[in-house]
């Protein structure tokens, strides 16, 4: 399953005509209007918010420019630089939305919308340069370096602050559209835990059914840490008169292996009840996780495929985790030495914890964290799920909530047996049980953070969530690791 949620342009009304591992929200036939214009006016803000920040970045990348006196200063009209400002904005948005920008969905834990801030910020700067080049236009440097970090910086700070808005509007209920999912299962699970992490789609759970009567009156918990959310599991099968007299909108239908029968009736009581209906596809391919998706003209077409080697893509992410990693490692000293010294005085034992992991194509290498267990405790078992763990130290608990026991992995990137972004490498005898499917991430190189470690699947063993994994995978590029990492760092600064 992946953590975003496409909307092709055609209902399918045959469950097993679409072969897919990730999560596929069908387009509605109809739409209820106030959420239908609630998203509309949405976008529009965003669009005239995204117009008037990029302005004034220009604006303030030239105040700064001017008041630092940096290189050979050139002098520009106030008219002139606003005038620029609005070219460029008027350029950049067009470009975010060729890229699907302001398209519902466009969520995977925000990391996609990062990565098309970035993206799009630096080909902005290159046609700039291009442009300049040919028409001898003199833009000093350090100008356009200026303006080059203040533009998906301020992009990024007001999309935050939108996310924010918009949050708290579906929680006083505006634009929001109710959600009924059937199946209480793993799949349904999941899904309930992407609306929940996706507030800016709108699509509020507010029940699930199953048609297993020992499921019912249970309650289904969000995936993470913090149980936050959660919903009353109703006893199935899915009839018009409950989706009437919840209200609901949409029924997702989350049970990959639903029969025909089953399928077709649910669909044909939910439309009874003027509710719109979604479906996570069958898994019936061992490789489905490869299968590309393309609409052309209404049509839904899947091709096998994949994801190619990029020489350029490598040679720059290995350079650029070579810099930043020397970088943070100098940086970091100081907390080295500091949290070296607590472990010690924490608990017996050595301040270090080494461990074969498994690598790219399958090479073993040893993986270096600070010691947050005792050391009674056996090095290859699976991890503690719970801070309340026996085998965590004290100190071990703080490490790793804020994930500061993975610090020391900054030597392994060094060394090059990981990168900064990638998949977690995992314990050799786990390996060993891996299925088919759980081996295309051995493809590439095991990473610090991914974006497993952004979602809530991150309170579950890795192997049995690589859905973010392969989606990784598959999408990768430099930009999508500059959005990780920024993510990254938000995420560990909030302790979670």
């Amino acid at each position: 399953m992946s953590s975003s949620i496409e909307i092709p342009k055609t209902l399918i009304t045959e469950a097993d005509k679409t072969l897919a591992a990730d999560l596929r929200v069908v387009h509605p036939t109809t739409a209820k209007q106030s959420a239908a214009q609630f998203r509309q006016i949405i976008t529009v803000c965003e669009v005239a918010a995204d117009l008037l920040v990029i302005a004034l970045a220009i604006r303030a990348g030239y105040f700064i420019y001017s008041a630092a006196a940096v290189g050979k200063h050139l002098y520009f009209r106030p008219s002139l630089i606003w005038s620029a400002g609005a070219i460029f904005s008027v350029v950049i948005v067009l470009m975010l939305d060729r890229v699907g920008a302001y398209r519902r969905g466009n969520s995977l834990l925000r990391v996609r919308e990062t990565e098309q801030v970035l993206r799009v910020s630096a080909e902005a700067i290159v046609a700039v340069l291009i442009v300049s080049f040919f028409a001898h236009i003199l833009i000093p440097r350090w100008l356009l370096v200026l303006c080059l970090s203040l533009v998906p910086l301020f992009l990024f700070t007001e999309k935050t602050f939108l996310y924010l808005v918009i949050h708290a509007l579906h929680y006083r209920g505006y634009g929001n559209e109710r959600v009924l999912i059937y199946g209480a299962g793993c799949t349904g699970r999941r899904v309930f835990s992407v609306l929940r992490a996706s507030p800016k789609l709108g699509l509020v759970p507010v029940a699930v059914v199953d048609d297993n009567s020992e499921k019912a009156g249970t309650t289904l918990f969000e995936m993470a840490y913090e149980r936050r959310g959660s919903a009353r599991v109703l006893e199935g099968p899915v009839k018009r008169e409950l989706l009437t007299a919840l209200g609901i909108d949409l029924v997702m239908i989350a049970i990959p292996t639903i029969g025909r029968e089953r399928f077709i009736s649910t669909v044909e009581e939910a439309l009874a009840a003027n509710a719109r209906v979604s479906f996570v596809p069958n898994h019936l391919l061992s490789s489905d996780s490869w299968l590309d998706y393309r609409d052309m003209d209404g049509i839904l077409l899947a091709s096998f495929g994949k994801p190619t080697s990029r020489f350029g893509y490598q040679m720059v992410k290995r350079v650029f985790d070579l810099f930043a990693s020397l970088l943070l490692f100098i940086i970091t000293a100081p907390l080295f030495l500091v949290i070296g010294i607590l472990i010690k005085f924490d608990s017996s034992g050595p301040v270090f914890f080494r461990q074969e992991r498994i690598g790219k194509h399958g090479q073993p290498f040893l993986m270096y964290k600070f010691r947050s267990m005792r050391v009674t405790a056996s090095p290859y078992e699976y991890s503690p799920l719970q801070s309340s763990d026996p085998r965590i130290t004290r100190l071990g608990r703080f490490l790793r909530r804020t994930s500061l026991d993975e610090l020391p992995q900054l030597l392994n990137v060094l060394h090059g047996n990981m990168s900064l972004v990638g998949p977690r490498p995992e314990m050799p005898f786990i390996v060993s049980q891996y299925e088919p499917r759980h081996r295309h991430r051995l493809e590439v190189k095991p990473g610090l953070t991914g974006l497993w470690q952004l979602s809530g699947d991150r309170a579950f063993l890795i192997h049995e969530n690589i859905e973010y994994d392969l989606y990784y995978i598959r999408h990768r590029n430099f930009f999508m690791d500059l959005a990780i990492l920024l993510h990254t760092s938000i995420f560990a600064m909030r302790g979670i």
